[in-house]
């Protein structure tokens, strides 16, 4: 084949040979459309106005000039650009964009700087001299530490302010101080924060599926290539929701065939107004609170339980059923509204979820929240709604399959 014609850089040909040994990117790939386009020069990533998706466009006469690991690093640094909501964060201040997108890629690349075009290892040329990618403890940033998590975004970004205005300072005072007035960029970051109010929420929430999606199949292989376990638990983070109680116990109230009802004179009754008084219809879901206190279960974790069962108790009163292979029934308590309670350990044993099922079972209750680490097999069937609670790490690759619903909570 000659190169007159010689067919173009196709990307999602080599996706996943590229990604082969980086799990965690290889499924957030599959899940983002991916553009070929010369209106770029290198890479960027983007939402669609119309459709509210994610897209990775690139250029594929630039891709080609690539070797493999400077391919695999672009496409990790594009995907670390949707994870951290770059594209559907705020719109940096006036005079900052430049620096903001510096701030960026230093937060991201120190994690991937074996993958990237650098002072070592170059890229092609682009505008006559070489690509290099903005790696702390490299080049012009050789002082900014590198290996850092990416909460280190805020601290670079102070950083590199610092370095303008002493660069500035030390200028003719007609504004030649910028360090950073030449630099190329690795990729575009054309759009970033700007995206309505509408369209960024739709997206956001698509993106925030994605990632969870992609951080289980990680989870459940095991496997997250090459992601530090600093960056891992920075994405695990940032993908866990604060439980809403109050939206729970409704979903317990409305499943539940129970309803508490009393007399009271506030409401007339419609049918014979002048003889009786009405009856206001209260439902109070009466919830159980199984927690294992097996071995498995360390004390962090004992303690998020107990964190989130505070949180609980600022607006309802339950149930709590301590359980190992057994339930321990003298520990078994009301957790009254308004209380706190410092966390508790009353058993160390195995796990059977048999256990607090059948006690569950054989009293009167409307739901029943097992927090646990899911490390046992499944349990006999409910009676009344069942639902399990755990940290994100276990939620992604459950010991049983289930269809009841499983909560990730922080650890």
């Amino acid at each position: 084949m000659t190169d007159d014609t010689k067919k173009p850089f196709n990307l999602n040909m080599h996706t996943a040979r590229l990604l082969m040994r980086e799990p965690f990117f290889a499924a957030l790939s599959r899940r983002i459309d991916k553009i070929a386009s010369t209106a770029i020069p290198t890479a960027g990533v983007r939402v669609n106005p119309d459709s509210a998706q994610f897209e990775l466009l690139y250029n594929p006469e630039f891709f080609e000039q690539l070797d493999d690991d400077h391919k695999q690093g672009i496409l990790m640094h594009e995907f670390y650009h949707l994870i951290f909501e770059h594209v559907t964060g705020r719109k940096p201040a006036d005079g900052l964009k430049r620096i903001d997108n510096i701030a960026m890629d230093l937060a991201i690349n120190c994690h991937i700087s074996n993958r990237l075009p650098s002072e070592s290892n170059p890229g092609p040329s682009m505008g006559g001299e070489p690509m290099q990618a903005c790696i702390p403890g490299e080049g012009m940033f050789k002082d900014l530490p590198p290996y850092k998590s990416y909460e280190w975004y805020e601290w670079y970004l102070e950083a590199l302010k610092k370095m303008r205005d002493e660069q500035n300072e030390d200028g003719d005072g007609e504004g030649s101080g910028d360090p950073f007035g030449d630099m190329d960029s690795l990729d575009s970051h054309e759009g970033f924060g700007e995206s309505d109010g509408t369209t960024q929420e739709i997206a956001s929430e698509r993106l925030k599926d994605a990632v969870k999606k992609a951080a289980e199949e990680a989870e459940k292989a095991r496997n997250w290539g090459t992601v530090s376990s600093s960056m891992r638990q920075d994405i695990l983070d940032r993908i866990q929701t604060k439980i809403d109680w109050r939206k729970v116990l409704r979903y317990f109230v409305k499943t539940s065939q129970r309803a508490d009802k009393r007399s009271t004179p506030r409401r007339l009754n419609k049918r014979y107004p002048r003889m009786h008084p009405g009856k206001r219809v209260r439902r109070q879901a009466k919830i159980a609170i199984s927690i294992d206190q097996s071995g498995s279960v360390d004390d962090q974790m004992l303690a998020a339980f107990f964190s989130e069962l505070n949180k609980l108790a600022e607006i309802a009163e339950f149930t709590v059923v301590p359980f190992d292979t057994v339930v321990a029934e003298d520990k078994v308590y009301t957790w009254k509204k308004g209380q706190s309670k410092k966390t508790e350990r009353v058993l160390t044993g195995g796990t059977c979820f048999n256990a607090p099922t059948k006690y569950v079972n054989e009293r009167d209750f409307d739901g029943h929240i097992v927090l646990t680490d899911l490390m046992a097999p499944k349990p006999v069937a409910s009676r009344c709604q069942r639902m399990w609670m755990t940290t994100a790490n276990y939620a992604a690759r459950p010991y049983f399959s289930t269809n009841e619903r499983i909560i990730a909570i922080d650890s």
